[in-house]
């Protein structure tokens, strides 16, 4: 996240090509009568996916420059307009600072990026409040996750709001369940090498969870395989991902 603190961005439906403004001149944050700027939908800032800012230019259009004809309608639109804010917050990350203009309340609330909850505070979960920087990594008795603040932890706690795949979970937790299960076995056999093909297939298999884990994430995280601490087969050089992209360590 810049040093500076997050960008702000409202997402408001005023009939134009891009829904998106921030603060516009010496306007704050603060008051929402000053997010007037508006900020194109192709901005190499956003790196919007192409249906997501389809979906955010469609509902723009869609609102009627003389108003809505129906509250039924309004309500459609207010609906259609919430779930591309969370499709965007999540998108986006911690390093902006989404909210919503709801039109049918005249209220704008902010858009948690994990959670995708609306709140009328912006810091309503704390800090920190999910993780940013995962780790991937196969432990004895641990969850395959860690992250600065939240210790280790499965892919299916709520507080992490990770949002991923049932079969991404499963296979995560079957990981580290099969890990715990190799090193007993280990530990009761005591024969040198009896256990050697497993863990190397458990240690090529969380490179693999951990670049699928990256892929649902998306870009607003990062995610860092460490291998086993177990077996001695811990990663001699950090793979590190964010989204699809590999990055340099």
């Amino acid at each position: 996240m810049p040093l500076e603190g997050p960008r702000h961005l409202l997402v408001q439906a005023r009939s134009e090509p891009s829904p998106l403004y921030e603060p516009y001149g010496h306007g704050t944050h603060e008051d929402i009568e000053t997010f007037t700027g508006n900020v194109p939908l192709d901005d190499p800032a956003l790196d919007l996916p192409e249906d997501l800012a389809r979906a955010l230019h469609s509902w723009s259009r869609s609102r009627p420059a003389g108003g809505f004809p129906s509250r039924p309608a309004l309500r459609k639109h207010v609906a259609q307009g919430r779930a591309a804010a969370r499709r965007l917050a999540r998108h986006l990350g911690p390093s902006w600072a989404v909210r919503c203009w709801d039109e049918r309340h005249r209220t704008s609330k902010w858009v948690c990026w994990g959670c995708e909850r609306l709140h009328w505070e912006r810091d309503s979960h704390g800090t920190p409040p999910h993780p940013v920087d995962l780790t991937v990594e196969g432990e004895f008795h641990y969850g395959p996750l860690r992250s600065d603040g939240f210790g280790d932890f499965f892919p299916d706690d709520p507080a992490a709001a990770l949002h991923v795949s049932d079969d991404l979970v499963t296979a995560l937790n079957g990981w580290a369940n099969e890990i715990d299960t190799t090193l007993n076995l280990d530990l009761r056999d005591r024969v040198e090498g009896k256990y050697d093909d497993t863990w190397q297939r458990l240690f090529h298999e969380g490179g693999d969870l951990a670049r699928q884990l990256a892929h649902e994430l998306g870009p607003a995280r990062t995610v860092t395989y460490k291998g086993l601490a177990n077996g001695g087969l811990a990663a001699m050089t950090y793979v590190v991902w964010r989204g699809d992209r590999e990055l340099p360590v």
